[in-house]
């Protein structure tokens, strides 16, 4: 090729264009020439025509630059990815505006004579001119291998004049926005269709010639599986359809699973061969959902079926409240002493401060002692655990009716005698809870008066009852102290309660949600109803047993299947942007998930919202319809988001799951419209 030839003259392609992209053929498709390039941009000359056959040439699209050259016979093999920004200024812009402003003038109907005025050939194909500013995503080259290979960067840059840009349809398009950077390029394996490709809001069509885009949007599934995933936008812009779509791929993925957890068959080497190069994972995936609105566990009138019809044999659904076809949210305070007491103190943060007695009584410790302890430690506790179960007793909460009975270190001499009562009370041997009832209320009425309790802290070095279960005893007697004549609210306090406590529960609701995505089920949790604080209590609490159990299998060399959280409305959920504490559990499945297998996936209307802790772990990102400058800057911190900034505000939240889509292993974002979750 002569070096100083005009690249519009020539018709020879490197051969990248034509092996790879296959734009040899496609003349329509040229766009124009970059006049200005460096390292982050390209300016690119084009005209109306250029525009029209090629279908337009939207904010956004992407562009290939093709350097059309040789040096000595060698035909340099690059070209360079671009993504249009915005019109940008050309050298004869001055005189163009000077010559159509007169144009216009010469039009003008100022005289009430009408003067026509037409555009001479010349001036009509200078008008046609504009320039493209573009930014450059990175370059496609040859290795030594001979393969073809993409960087996020450019590695060098060749005269301007000498590219030719050239716009993405098709197959070429499609290659391109599915783009890998740990795959060899346009590889489709392990890889499940999220959408198409849509640059605009409006779907204008130039021609019935037009050239149409046509191109598939793929995501692999390792950028789901044990990754941190972000959906924001305003309501009704498709983040929920979104979900579903992932959640739908990723149960379809799972069922082409090896093995079930803890199985102890050997691979075959076919069979490992399939789970590395496909990337099918081992064990099935196990999900869980918390619903914060009901649109997952229940059937409603977007969808023409939910997640839990689609895999009705799969789903098991949790409610807050009972209903019918779920199993509930609730625990056994008697047998779940610390998940009862969390459930309580996070039912009362919806309050504020309490008052001081109820503050006393919802910071006791139902620790058991450790090993080794003194029979003092192991009596104040086994009382400490009696008193807080009468507790619950006189609010209200249902005995197991198998279980009548509560034991409890007593003393016969110097207080079982003293019980007034017509008969023995000895709890050593077990008493019913109403005679336990009445032998705290009158150790508390007389701790002033007998003389086993008044001098006891003289007799033994402390007194008989510590801080934890005094406050008990005046929550359960309702007297601030022994002396005292005026009654508290007490235990009535917490009859609210009642409701979220069972008596038929086997095991905590928290523990039967970790086996069943163990074993690969999908959970829906309807918080849809309830206290926001309980709401709140039951997420941490599901989480944190899913996080343990997947921690002790990871230190004990256990196999771990991956777990993915789904989080709707996750800004009711997670911790303020403020909020320091890195040690909750969202942070912690944020930042320590991967190793454990477990995914996390929030859905919130505001980047603003969620901790920067989550957001800088977070790999994946799905951006909606956004109405507000603050989330747009808070936004503009990741990625090339800065790219979309102004489109992101401007398209209408009616354009439902048009997305700007950024995953783990594409090196840039993707516009990209969701498929609809039928």
């Amino acid at each position: 090729m002569n070096q100083n030839k005009s690249p519009q003259q020539d018709e020879t392609q490197a051969p990248i264009c034509k092996n790879i992209f296959d734009i040899k053929d496609q003349q329509h498709l040229f766009v124009g020439n970059p006049f200005k390039l460096d390292y982050q941009r390209a300016s690119i000359l084009t005209c109306d025509k250029w525009k029209y056959e090629s279908g337009g040439i939207p904010e956004g699209c992407f562009l290939l630059a093709f350097y059309e050259n040789s040096f000595d016979g060698e035909s340099v093999e690059e070209a360079i990815l671009l993504r249009v920004l915005k019109p940008c200024p050309i050298p004869s812009d001055s005189a163009v505006v000077n010559s159509r402003i007169e144009y216009y003038k010469e039009g003008a109907k100022t005289t009430g004579k009408e003067k026509t005025s037409d555009l001479d050939t010349y001036t009509r194909f200078e008008f046609s001119f504009s320039g493209l500013e573009c930014s450059i995503l990175g370059t496609f080259y040859k290795n030594e291998k001979k393969e073809i290979e993409f960087g996020a960067d450019v590695g060098n840059f060749y005269s301007a004049h000498l590219y030719k840009a050239f716009k993405l349809v098709g197959k070429s398009l499609q290659k391109v926005v599915n783009l890998r950077d740990r795959d060899k390029p346009f590889n489709l394996d392990s890889n499940f269709e999220i959408g198409e490709v849509r640059y605009s809001s409006s779907k204008q069509s130039f021609s019935d010639n037009a050239p149409k885009l046509n191109a598939k949007v793929y995501m692999h599934t390792q950028d789901i599986l044990g990754k941190r995933t972000a959906l924001f936008g305003m309501t009704r812009t498709g983040k929920s359809n979104t979900v579903k779509e992932l959640i739908k791929a990723t149960e379809e993925l799972s069922k082409k699973s090896i093995f079930l957890l803890d199985e102890k068959e050997e691979e075959s080497a076919e069979e490992m061969k399939l789970f590395t190069k496909k990337g099918i994972p081992k064990y099935p995936v196990g999900q869980i959902i918390f619903d914060i609105n009901g649109e997952y566990a229940n059937k409603n009138l977007q969808d023409k079926t939910s997640i839990f019809e689609m895999y009705s044999k799969r789903v098991t659904r949790y409610s807050v409240l009972e209903k019918e076809d779920f199993k509930v949210l609730k625990t056994n305070f008697y047998e779940y002493l610390e998940t009862g007491l969390d459930l309580m103190r996070g039912y009362f943060k919806q309050f504020g401060k309490q008052s001081d007695y109820v503050e006393d009584f919802l910071n006791i410790n139902l620790e058991r002692p450790i090993e080794g302890s003194s029979n003092d430690d192991w009596n104040m506790y086994k009382r400490k655990v009696a008193a807080y179960k009468c507790c619950l007793k006189s609010a209200g909460f249902d005995i197991d009716k198998t279980k009548p009975k509560v034991w409890f270190p007593g003393n016969k001499k110097d207080l079982n005698d003293k019980i007034m009562t017509t008969r023995s009370i000895d709890p050593n041997r077990g008493i019913h809870y109403d005679d336990a009832i009445l032998w705290f209320n009158q150790v508390w009425k007389n701790y002033k008066k007998w003389e086993h309790l008044k001098n006891y802290e003289e007799n033994y070095g402390r007194e008989w009852a510590d801080n934890d279960l005094k406050a008990l005893l005046r929550f359960l007697s309702q007297y601030r102290r022994p002396d005292e004549k005026n009654s508290i609210s007490g235990f009535t306090k917490l009859k609210p309660l009642v409701k979220y406590h069972t008596t038929s529960a086997e095991k905590a609701f928290e523990i039967d949600i970790t086996d069943l995505i163990r074993g690969g089920q999908i959970v829906i949790v309807d918080l849809s109803q309830g206290d926001p604080e309980i709401q709140k209590l039951y997420s941490e609490k599901i989480c944190q047993s899913i996080f343990n159990s997947s921690m002790k299998r990871f230190i004990e060399n256990k196999p771990n299947n991956f777990i993915q959280f789904y989080f709707e409305e996750a800004h009711n959920l997670f911790p303020k942007k403020e909020d320091k504490d890195l040690s909750q559990i969202y942070n912690r499945i944020a930042k320590e998930g991967a190793k454990l297998n477990l995914g996390m996936l929030y859905a919130t209307q505001e980047v603003s919202s969620i901790s920067s802790n989550i957001l800088k772990n977070t790999q994946n990102w799905f951006i909606a319809h956004l109405n507000n400058e603050d989330e747009i800057k808070e936004l503009k911190k990741f990625y090339d988001f800065n790219d979309f900034a102004k489109s992101l505000i401007r398209f209408s939240p009616k354009d439902k799951g048009f997305l700007r889509m950024k995953t783990y292993s594409n090196p840039f974002i993707v516009p990209v419209q969701i498929n609809k979750f039928e």
